[in-house]
């Protein structure tokens, strides 16, 4: 892709963002919808106008799901040539780094980048994990059977999966977990957010017998106890709560996946500390609709938060870091890249000698 490309791409989609309000205090990046290099750019303060890009054409929606169908049994069925406990040592993970970032930018997805929808995929693959039982977690990549795949909470997900599935055939000797897992990582730092260490080593489950029962993941209709039952359940504390919860920064949901409808912020393929200046700095009413029950800005309407994001606002410990958060995008990014790869590792039994990396993004 040209530079003038890439160039004349982000100054039209920086066109379509808005900042939050009252952040005068901070340096609001001019990250636009591309995922090279303008995220690496020195950040300027810019007032975003209020529009918003709207999601994707019916199209590309059929296109989609067409492609999700013809697909299926990609997911359902095991590499042998990832079997092996020693395959993990044949893959160039640097490559497969490059490769996965290559596929983040699409103009004809939703906001412009598979990045959000990589970040959810490594976060549901993980966040099955319970530690009493010790079942659960990225090692075994249960999500891509259709037994767990089919749980509500991974609706959609099935997009991801087949948007990574050349690679898998292209790296035979990675296992799912690890490229699904890695897939997140590169897509929160080339959108902009904080360098992630990242291990491999982790082998896939052959057959469905394995999954994880539903249930295991949130569920955003519901208040701060829940969410406590949930994340203390995979033994995360109420600041890595928080941290962990600062992703919505990135994405939109969509009726068709998860009921909810509409980004949380107006840059949805940027990494940030927005969701948590927005969730404070805006005035937020219930959604007058026929959906399920979720807030909406009292200002504009176009953007939302869900049920159990509410409980970061009025719950006085999560509260507490929100605020932290909030006025302080480093201490999110430090907070966020600790809590997210412990997110990425529950539960997996690395090989004693595997590496640690720490992938640099792309110029």
């Amino acid at each position: 892709m040209s530079l003038l490309r890439i160039a004349s791409r982000s100054l039209a989609r920086t066109s379509l963002l808005r900042a939050p309000k009252n952040t005068s205090s901070m340096a609001v990046t001019a990250r636009a919808f591309s995922t090279r290099s303008s995220h690496r750019q020195q950040q300027q303060q810019q007032q975003m106008p209020r529009t918003l890009k709207a999601g994707p054409s019916p199209g590309v929606v059929a296109a989609l799901v067409g492609g999700a169908l013809a697909g299926w049994y990609f997911f359902s069925s095991d590499s042998a040539d990832a079997s092996s406990d020693n395959a993990w040592r044949k893959v160039n993970y640097h490559n497969v780094y490059k490769d996965i970032a290559d596929l983040l930018e699409d103009e004809d997805y939703d906001d412009g980048s598979y990045g959000p929808i990589f970040v959810r995929l490594a976060w549901h693959a993980s966040g099955t994990f319970d530690k009493m039982t010790r079942t659960g977690g990225s090692s075994g990549a249960t999500i891509r059977f259709p037994t767990e795949s089919g749980h509500d909470a991974n609706a959609g997900l099935d997009v991801a999966r087949a948007r990574l599935e050349p690679l898998k055939k292209k790296y035979p000797n990675i296992s799912y977990g690890d490229l699904y897992t890695l897939a997140g990582v590169v897509a929160v730092q080339e959108l902009g957010g904080p360098t992630v260490r990242w291990r491999p080593g982790r082998n896939d489950n052959k057959t469905e017998s394995e999954c994880t029962p539903d249930g295991r993941l949130p569920d955003a209709a519901q208040g701060s106890d829940h969410v406590r039952n949930i994340f203390y359940r995979m033994g995360f504390n109420d600041q890595e709560i928080t941290a962990l919860v600062g992703a919505h920064a990135l994405g939109r949901c969509h009726s068709n996946r998860s009921g909810f409808e509409g980004p949380w912020n107006a840059s949805p393929t940027s990494f940030t500390n927005f969701f948590y200046t927005e969730l404070l700095n805006n005035a937020w009413v219930p959604k007058k609709w026929n959906g399920p029950f979720q807030f909406v800005d009292k200002e504009t309407g176009q953007f939302m938060m869900l049920p159990a994001d509410m409980a970061f606002r009025t719950d006085p410990q999560f509260r507490k870091y929100t605020e932290i958060y909030a006025a302080d995008q480093d201490a999110f990014f430090a907070d966020f890249t600790k809590a997210f790869t412990k997110l990425l590792e529950l539960g997996v039994k690395f090989p004693e000698d595997a590496p640690v990396y720490e992938f640099k993004t792309l110029e």
